[in-house]
């Protein structure tokens, strides 16, 4: 038996209300649970990307895609799971800053090339971007000063090279 996979989806839909709703309910009606959604407007004010990260069994998430694609307001379901993708997270992370720590905080920061965003009398927020393993190994090396709080974007995600979701859609 084949061990669940990971899968990163983009559904370009058209940019009206109730689309997420409709999109994300078959995948909880299938019982996928989603790991990472991430929507936003496009170039097109039109057409609105959604990027969703769920694990599941490759077969039936096939079935989940090929019911997805038929949705109205879905113009096209892409499955990254077999190409190359370029793919980033934004989290901020709230971390007990005390005086005496915080220098040790600041070399963590510059190590991963994260920023520090707003500064309390007792606490750091600290903004990193990377892939998903980079934002939890931060966390993990945060975690013994006390994170007071965290905000994680999820995944996006996007085929590396020269094509473009838009493109896809365009080729069939």
């Amino acid at each position: 038996m084949r061990k669940p996979m990971q899968h990163t989806i983009t559904v370009l839909v058209e940019n009206k209300p109730g689309v997420l709703a409709r999109v994300s309910g078959l995948f909880a009606r299938r019982g996928f649970n989603i790991e990472s959604l991430a929507v936003s407007i496009t170039d097109d004010p039109t057409i609105s990307r959604m990027t969703i990260v769920v694990t599941g069994d490759d077969s039936v998430l096939d079935q989940i895609n090929k019911q997805t694609n038929k949705l109205i307001d879905v113009i096209k379901v892409i499955d990254y799971s077999e190409v190359p993708i370029v793919e980033r997270e934004l989290a901020m992370i709230k971390v007990a800053a005390e005086p005496a720590r915080r220098a040790e905080i600041m070399q963590i920061v510059d190590i991963f090339q994260a920023k520090i965003i707003d500064i309390s009398e007792t606490t750091f927020t600290i903004e990193v971007t990377g892939s998903t393993e980079k934002v939890d190994a931060i966390e993990r090396l945060l975690a013994p000063f006390g994170i007071r709080e965290v905000v994680r974007t999820g995944k996006i995600a996007m085929a590396r090279g020269a094509t473009t979701a838009i493109d896809q859609v365009n080729s069939g």
